[in-house]
């Protein structure tokens, strides 16, 4: 147990390194201090963020609905090229695609908008250095979303398609309908996507001191083996070698990861702003 001192004139409260739950509590009862807003304000601030957010998430739906033609033929086109198409067993199917594709669509295109809402949100919590991370934030967030959802679509996804069909199933009859395909397609895109935000996790658990460089470095075995079990998942193929291809960019995301959380996580600050004053 160690002492988290939280404010000059308040009582340290007494923290077992290891426990994440007391760190967190550490955390939020420091930011207690901050100047902010009434649970009615919150609730307040909380309901126009979630307006602003549907209502650029409904203009980001007309734009894509405008080109859901281009849409549809980009997520086709990975199955257009080991020479297979798509094929609907309902009357609703063609329609539920292009809607699903716009929504998911508009949704990216209007992902900077709303980060900017959830920013706005969570600001009043932020000490004023920390605010200035708004513009890393949202690049950071957008850039590695659409990394993973490129290296599912540009790698994953083709090697999938041509194991599965083209190789395990080349004494069948394969018959790859809208929903299944889709479904498909969104959980290796999204799943990829979300994926890479690690390092946006472990910014927002190491800003507010929940975990540490040292932490993160302590358990790094069982990041290994979660990240080698996602691999598992998402991999088409039995052989190793191809899920480490997987694994490895995970893997330098958990240790880029590391070097977010000791660039910013409070230690750090304090110690730099007590060497500055000692000056």
């Amino acid at each position: 147990m160690k002492p988290i001192r939280l404010q000059p004139n308040r009582k340290p409260i007494m923290v077992d390194p290891a426990d994440a739950i007391g760190l967190a509590r550490a955390a939020v009862t420091e930011r207690a201090e901050l100047p902010g807003m009434s649970l009615m304000e919150h609730l307040d601030e909380l309901r126009r963020r979630i307006v602003h957010s549907a209502l650029y998430l409904g203009a980001g739906f007309l734009v894509a609905w405008i080109f859901r033609d281009k849409f549809v033929a980009f997520i086709q086109a990975p199955l257009n090229h080991i020479g297979k198409s798509l094929v609907f067993t309902h009357p609703m199917d063609p329609l539920n695609l292009q809607l699903q594709v716009s929504l998911v669509g508009g949704a990216i295109v209007a992902s900077p908008f709303i980060l900017f809402q959830v920013w706005l949100f969570i600001a009043p919590g932020l000490y004023q250095k920390e605010r200035r991370f708004v513009i890393p934030f949202m690049t950071a967030t957008v850039g590695l979303f659409l990394g993973g959802a490129a290296f599912g679509y540009y790698w994953v996804l083709p090697g999938a398609l041509k194991i599965l069909i083209v190789d395990f199933g080349k004494n069948f009859t394969s018959m790859v309908t809208i929903e299944d395909y889709s479904s498909f397609f969104l959980s290796i895109i999204l799943g990829l996507g979300i994926s890479f935000e690690m390092p946006i996790l472990i910014f927002f658990l190491a800003m507010f001191g929940i975990v540490s460089p040292r932490f993160l470095w302590k358990n790094i075995n069982y990041a290994i083996l979660a990240v080698f079990l996602v691999a598992a998942c998402i991999c088409p193929s039995p052989d190793p070698w191809t899920m480490c291809i997987y694994a490895v960019p995970m893997l330098a995301l958990y240790l880029i990861g590391i070097g977010v959380a000791w660039w910013v996580h409070p230690s750090r600050r304090k110690a730099k702003a007590a060497k500055q004053a000692a000056k």
